[in-house]
């Protein structure tokens, strides 16, 4: 925790999902005299948003679950007072003033801020022709979304064909969600493979998870069209073939949410985030900003990336609220470090990729492995895949991608110590790895790969 510097007396915070409610806690915590109010635009703060495919499932049993807080516990537990449904509409700067939208009562008023935190986050990426009033298109960014999405479902019952539109992460979670729930699913993508960002070997590898679980593939779909009846999607056209669809899911992605900075006039960066500083401060001293509308720099490249994560949304959230309440703390570059589980699948992805690699004109090198999880007669033994890259003269450690059971996540996470204490890949050989049958290989993984990135060097 920081020293406090100065006391302001108003803090807002606009954006209540992961960043908001994390910068809105911290910063009454450094300073309880401060008056700290956190707006919202939605029904929801603090809601565990990486859950909802899980939700649509069926394994999170109630979208509810998934809000953590309500402004009333908030309130109690916090000290914060907010205020679900309002929308802030505009930011004057040079008075320090912002008006918001109480969506239930249309009433507009207008609150003084000493400082202001922007915590606004991400929104959904369209794509053309696919016109968001559709009444069978559905994106699945919010609790709101998945509420909505599942009372859908519960109306028309004669929903069959899903088409889950773009095959990232959410994506792909999303058709396995409809898959278990029995839907016959099709998935677009704009690549040839799935997963694009994460190279060849793992796209080649979740599209035969995919074909094992019957949902099928498109790639190569970046001119698909949608064949609209009474403002209903009937079928998608791709590569000259109409495919019957009841039910579309858009999930191409997601960009900022910067509307309202971007009308205040605040600096925006190469990836449409905000631009803000090593205190987490934008180009106004009043204005802080955290979450999926920043941009921040990643360790690897050491250039500024979009990377919208829950897990950096908060900790930079907290850095954000303990500055806005006259606190000193500093960010840290982020390692990018996710899994995603596919059936009974888990990929791994940390560091960034050979097409990051290629753009910043790095040396490098790759190796790959497959090698048991378990000792081979145990009962749950099977065969994992790792790759990883690093650079030719260093060995520093830029990416790796997993492909496995759930061992996958400690793999990326030695990775990650790697690159963060810039721990050459051939010192991965020399580690002394945790061995019971039940749990890990006489061998571990990790070791093949750095024997063979240092074999790689000779």
């Amino acid at each position: 925790m920081g020293y406090v510097l100065y006391s302001p007396k108003n803090i807002i915070i606009v954006g209540g999902n992961a960043a908001g409610p994390a910068a809105a806690a911290k910063a009454k915590r450094i300073d309880p005299n401060s008056n700290v109010v956190l707006f919202e635009a939605g029904p929801f703060i603090s809601t565990g948003t990486c859950e909802i495919p899980y939700a649509l499932s069926g394994e999170i049993s109630d979208a509810r679950e998934l809000i953590l807080f309500d402004s009333e516990s908030f309130e109690q537990k916090k000290g914060v007072k907010v205020y679900v449904n309002h929308h802030v509409e505009k930011i004057d700067r040079r008075n320090k003033i912002v008006s918001v939208l109480n969506k239930i009562t249309n009433q507009k008023i207008e609150y003084p801020y000493d400082k202001l935190i922007l915590t606004t986050g991400s929104k959904p990426v369209y794509i053309p022709k696919f016109d968001k009033s559709l009444d069978n298109l559905f994106t699945l960014k919010s609790v709101s979304d998945l509420i909505k999405l599942d009372t859908f479902l519960h109306k028309n019952d004669q929903i069959r064909n899903v088409a889950v539109i773009g095959a990232g992460y959410i994506g792909l979670e999303a058709a396995e969600a409809f898959r278990k729930k029995g839907f016959s699913v099709k998935l677009f993508e704009r690549e040839n493979l799935p997963l694009p960002n994460s190279g060849v070997e793992i796209g080649n590898i979740i599209n035969e998870v995919l074909k094992e679980n019957k949902i099928e593939f498109y790639g190569e779909a970046a001119g698909i069209e949608p064949i609209i009846k009474d403002n209903w999607i009937k079928a998608i056209k791709y590569q000259g073939w109409n495919i019957e669809i009841d039910l579309v899911l858009l999930t191409a992605g997601v960009k900022p949410n910067n509307d309202l900075a971007i009308a205040a006039g605040l600096m925006i960066g190469e990836y449409g985030g905000l631009k803000i500083d090593s205190r987490c401060k934008t180009s106004d001293p009043n204005i802080f900003a955290a979450g999926d509308n920043i941009e921040v720099k990643n360790r690897i490249t050491n250039r500024y990336d979009y990377i919208p994560l829950a897990t950096i949304a908060r900790d930079y959230g907290h850095i954000a609220g303990e500055n806005a309440a006259g606190g000193n703390a500093i960010v840290r570059s982020v390692v990018p470090n996710v899994t995603l589980k596919i059936f009974d699948y888990y990929i791994a992805t940390v560091g960034i990729s050979c097409t990051t690699a290629r753009k910043y004109n790095l040396n490098f090198n790759s190796v790959y492995a497959t090698a048991p999880n378990l000792v081979k007669i145990m009962p749950d033994s099977r065969n994992g895949f790792g790759k990883i890259l690093f650079e030719k003269y260093t060995g520093n450690i830029l990416g790796a991608q997993f492909v496995g059971g759930k061992e996958v996540a400690g793999h990326a996470d030695i990775i990650s110590v790697f690159i963060n204490n810039k721990i050459p890949v051939f010192k991965l050989s020399d580690v002394d790895y945790n061995y019971t049958p039940p749990l890990s290989p006489f061998i571990n993984l990790l070791s093949i790969l750095g024997r063979k990135a240092n074999e790689a060097r000779k």
